[in-house]
């Protein structure tokens, strides 16, 4: 008779340990998923290194020998290059969202100095609205079906000695025979 109390003592102690165990598995996995990853894009520089640009001392190359390439350059003003590093945040399934952007635009005169030296951040950033009108096109549109069977049963018009089109399809001017 204590044979099955002691077996159901077990069974019940096996599925309380098993139960817990799933529980933490899942809790762990729950808590994982909500820590963000950081991403750094750019050109990225400690605080103690930070660029020391002169304006009027400093030179492309002297540029280009601390910052290294530019990310970009200007498309109207050739003369200045643009560095740019931005941190984004991932968050589970969310969207990712930029922390931290930084630019450090570099100008140069003529004679290849440098002019200015501006920095932005993210604060600085303006916000775009596209317009999200479509241009409307002539004709009707077809469903899945008509555009897939549309041809089905019509036969080219060279089979019946018919007249030819001109390259530029259907509707163009006709050759004389």
């Amino acid at each position: 008779m204590c044979l099955p109390v002691v077996r159901q003592g077990v069974l019940k102690s096996m599925k309380r340990h098993l139960s817990l165990a799933l529980l933490v598995a899942v809790s762990a996995a729950g808590v994982s998923a909500c820590n963000p990853v950081l991403r750094s894009h750019g050109y990225r520089y400690t605080v103690t290194e930070e660029p020391n640009i002169v304006p009027a001392e400093d030179t492309r190359d002297t540029v280009l020998a601390r910052l290294g390439n530019p990310s970009t350059t200007g498309t109207f003003e050739e003369d200045t290059w643009y560095y740019i590093s931005s941190t984004r945040e991932s968050l589970a399934y969310l969207r990712p969202a930029t922390r931290d952007r930084r630019i450090i635009a570099v100008s140069f005169d003529e004679a290849g100095t440098v002019a200015t030296v501006n920095e932005y951040s993210l604060q600085d950033g303006r916000i775009v609205a596209y317009a999200d009108r479509e241009t409307p096109t002539r004709g009707r549109e077809l469903s899945f079906l008509e555009q897939l069977l549309g041809n089905v049963g019509r036969l080219p018009s060279e089979q019946f000695g018919g007249e030819q089109n001109l390259p530029g399809g259907a509707g163009g001017p006709r050759r004389d025979q």
